[in-house]
């Protein structure tokens, strides 16, 4: 069955459950349930979101990219979302404000302040452009800053980093004139004598953001699983909870951040002391939290290959971690949501040569798919932008293919989540209402990938094609066969997608299936197959 062509047919019939059916060449059926009548999850509308690893102000400068027209294009196209600033180096940076601005001798720095100069960021958004040249200088530079966070990461050792106002400003005219909701991650390194969380460098944070008016919310800490490993400092689940509940007291005393997100506690997928540990913050912490936060990556990006990439074992792994947090949330607090608040394909800053080329596509597709189905709220993906080799945007700031499966993603699927079942573990299948910003009520968008190296043919019989329309949107590798996994280039229907220039995104076209017409779904693609009249009563 894997190995041979295969035929779906399509049956999507108003009103009540309807089947698709998996055929090989040799017509043998198999039905797979579809019911577009009734919504089986809902997710939140930002349910794709990004990260900006906190490693990008390891030097205050780098922040600086975020005013590069090209980047802020990029982010756009990926709204509503969260952005979420955080990882590692959150637990290891202190808020430095300085009421006299300094001359750090850096043009960055310089420029950082020359871009402010003291008015509000949103009122400035259209005038804000970092100079080609400083671009340019700070791109070079941060290839040179990415072999120091290297190291760092190898020998476990990280350095304190001061960030000031600067960062802070950057940071949220940026999601603000990108529309992105920013979560800042603070410090939960800085303890007390009695080993609780020392609040006065977050209440300095919180004290200048209320006094810009930043819209914004709050995370606390990053993997506390990790905190012995990186600081030699143990943090069990019931502090880390009364932790977040000081947190959330000190919001509760400020009028602009009363009613502001609190999202945590950020701990690593769930495994022997790692569940304890979330127990314990759910004992204590839970009401303090709007959302559940955890972690989620399949492989070690230092001994991974690119079969691991394709196995549906290693893509359905995700399930049962997935159910035990679900599992332990709702047992303290059943309406709780939870999200992957970071996630991507390989741990460790990810698998070179792997998680930024075609290939990974197929993770970040599969886990938005099954993410959904199970009930996550939110997934945010590490990183558009900062150290590693799993971001949405190379060293010279160009979109790699996760970030424009990212982005059609965006603009083809709904939040609705509808009911169907893969027909084989290498034909995975997914449907949600389609995007109602994109297209009218009743339409749906089956989300489609074919892990193998046969192609396979989805057809629409006349019983749905007459009533109709179907938009495909079918990306490939620009190279064939299995060499094309390890390419940095994706094409949709043919084309190769690239940037018409900084300020403007190729136009993403689907392509129109006339009645009866077969597609043919390649070896080793993705697609996203809109039918725009289905009429599905879920999506109405």
């Amino acid at each position: 069955m894997e190995s041979a062509a295969l035929l779906l047919l399509v049956l999507l019939l108003r009103d009540q459950t309807t089947a698709l059916l998996l055929a090989d060449r040799d017509r043998n059926c198999s039905v797979v349930e579809v019911d577009p009548s009734a919504v089986v999850r809902r997710v939140d509308p930002r349910f794709l979101s990004v990260t900006i690893d906190a490693s990008l102000a390891s030097e205050e400068k780098f922040v600086s990219l975020l005013s590069s027209t090209k980047i802020r294009t990029l982010a756009k196209a990926l709204t509503p979302s969260f952005l979420r600033f955080g990882g590692t180096r959150q637990d290891f940076m202190v808020f430095s404000p300085q009421k006299v601005q300094q001359d750090l001798g850096s043009s960055a720095g310089s420029s950082a302040r020359w871009l402010f100069n003291g008015s509000s960021a949103e009122g400035s958004c259209d005038r804000m452009e970092l100079p080609l040249w400083l671009e340019d200088k700070l791109k070079r530079d941060w290839t040179q800053q990415l072999l120091t966070l290297m190291r760092e990461d190898l020998q476990g050792k990280y350095r304190r980093v001061k960030f000031t106002e600067d960062t802070v400003d950057l940071l949220h005219s940026f999601a603000s004139c990108s529309g992105m909701d920013l979560i800042f991650g603070l410090n939960a390194l800085l303890r007390s004598a009695d080993n609780s969380w020392n609040s006065s460098n977050a209440g300095l944070l919180l004290q200048y953001c209320e006094s810009r008016g930043y819209l914004m919310s709050w995370e606390l800490g990053n993997e506390p699983n990790s905190y012995e490993k990186k600081a030699g400092i143990r943090v069990d689940g019931h502090q880390l909870g009364r932790d977040f509940a000081r947190l959330r007291e000190m919001m509760s005393q400020s009028t602009w951040y009363r009613g502001a997100g609190l999202f945590g506690p950020d701990v690593g997928q769930p495994r022997e002391h790692r569940v304890d540990l979330l127990e314990g913050f759910l004992q204590s912490g839970s009401q303090a939290v709007d959302a559940v936060t955890w972690h989620h990556y399949y492989v070690n990006g230092r001994d991974t290959a690119v079969e691991d990439f394709l196995d549906p074992q290693v893509l359905d792994s995700l399930i049962q971690k997935t159910k035990d947090v679900l599992q332990e949330v709702q047992m303290v607090s059943p309406e709780k949501p939870v999200w992957l608040g970071e996630t991507s394909s390989a741990f460790g800053g990810g698998a070179a040569g792997l998680s930024d080329t075609f290939v990974a596509g197929f993770m970040w597709l599969d886990k938005l798919g099954l993410s959904a189905r199970l009930g996550t709220a939110v997934v945010m993906r590490q990183v558009f932008i900062g150290s590693g080799s799993y971001h949405l945007l190379d060293d010279n700031l160009d979109p790699l293919p996760d970030y424009w499966l990212s982005v059609l993603y965006k603009r083809l699927v709904g939040p609705e989540v509808l009911k169907v079942e893969s027909p084989s573990s290498r034909v995975r299948l997914y449907l949600h209402c389609s995007n109602r910003n994109s297209y009218r009520g009743g339409a749906v968008t089956l989300i489609s990938m074919n892990l193998g190296r046969e192609p396979a043919w989805i057809s629409l019989p006349a019983l749905l094609s007459s009533s109709s329309t179907v938009e495909a949107f079918v990306l490939q590798s620009d190279r064939p066969g299995g060499e094309g996994l390890y390419s940095r280039c994706v094409k949709l229907n043919g084309g190769v997608l690239k940037m018409v220039d900084d300020r403007t995104l190729p136009h993403l076209k689907g392509a129109r299936l006339p009645p009866a017409e077969h597609l043919q779904l390649p070896a080793f693609s993705m697609a996203f197959f809109v039918l725009t009249d289905a009429g599905a009563v879920a999506c109405m």
